[in-house]
């Protein structure tokens, strides 16, 4: 039997037409919340994910990619469900770019990265601040990565550079909104078993993927989604400004 403990909860979920984003809305449903299911181009995937909850939610869509996209969303978002309680950035893209590439497509690499990875979020964040204030807090929870506290690899240094922003700018709303209702954390996965996960084993195999992951497995999707649930039930307020690793132990290299 589930635990009901984010009953009356309406949460924003970015990127939630597949993988870790889809595993949040399913776990956030089972424990009574209301879901707001953003997505980009994957209305299917979208839809049969509404279906999956028992239409019990909202889809919202948005092109975070596009500089007014979050803007876009959040408005889309407070007129389909009114009262938002939470929101968590999950949208996310990793680009291979390497140091060898001409100056236009370095620098476009990055600010497509930057653009969806930190800058959405930051606006969403914003949006999200403005909206808690208002209406007597709410929660923030910004999924960031292994990456960026470690350092990524040479053909994905973008990657890294937004999620170790991400993660200041979470501890930044901690320290300067907690005082107005507000819990902002973020969770920091190393690999996940997704499809792009699945992807890279099929070229380079599983073990080029949890060789330094102590436990040698990666992460389940149930498994983040688990813990963004925990981390918004009403009784975790201490949580605000932390980061939730769940890598395995390979944090430090």
């Amino acid at each position: 039997m589930s635990i009901k403990s984010l009953s009356g909860q309406t949460v924003l979920v970015t990127g939630a037409s597949g993988g870790i984003g889809a595993a949040i809305v399913e776990r956030l449903a089972e424990e009574g919340a209301c879901p707001i299911i953003h997505y980009g181009r994957d209305r299917a995937g979208a839809e049969a994910l509404l279906a999956r909850i028992s239409g019990e939610g909202f889809l919202v869509q948005a092109d975070l990619s596009a500089a007014e996209g979050a803007f876009e969303l959040w408005r889309r978002a407070e007129e389909a469900a009114g009262r938002i309680h939470a929101l968590v950035n999950n949208a996310g893209i990793r680009t291979e770019i390497t140091i060898d590439v001409g100056p236009e497509a370095w620098r476009k690499a990055w600010q497509k990265e930057f653009q969806v990875n930190f800058f959405a979020a930051a606006d969403l964040c914003k949006q999200a601040l403005t909206h808690f204030k208002a209406h007597g807090g709410g929660r923030i929870v910004n999924m960031a990565s292994r990456a960026g506290q470690r350092g990524y690899a040479a053909d994905a240094m973008p990657y890294g550079a937004t999620k170790a922003a991400l993660v200041n700018l979470t501890k930044s709303i901690a320290r300067s909104f907690g005082g107005a209702g507000v819990v902002a954390l973020a969770v920091a996965p190393g690999w996940v078993r997704t499809e792009m996960a699945e992807d890279f084993i099929a070229k380079f195999g599983k073990q080029a993927a949890v060789a330094d992951i102590p436990i040698g497995e990666m992460a389940e999707a149930s498994e983040i989604a688990e813990l963004v649930a925990f981390a918004l039930r009403p009784s975790q307020c201490s949580l605000n400004g932390a980061t939730l690793d769940v890598n395995g132990g390979s944090y430090i290299r």
